[in-house]
């Protein structure tokens, strides 16, 4: 009886532990694929801000959300 239990609860930490790897692993590989936010929202964003938008600053805002990201 009590071995029943055992491996239930085994089985089901097991399955849990699977399935958050493996969602992690989905995730990352989705905002990598599917970026949250790419140059043309940034220009947008940035306009509707009031700014006009520099491709320096837009590339300089690009490289510091990637390294960001990275971390």
């Amino acid at each position: 009886m009590w071995t029943y239990i055992l491996v239930g609860l085994v089985a089901l930490l097991a399955g849990v532990a699977i399935g958050f790897f493996v969602a992690r692993k989905y995730m990352e590989n989705y905002l990598k694929n599917n970026p949250p936010i790419n140059e043309q929202m940034l220009k947008v964003m940035m306009m509707q801000m009031g700014q006009k938008p520099s491709q320096k600053k837009i590339n300089q805002m690009m490289s510091q959300m990637n390294k960001l990201q990275k971390k």
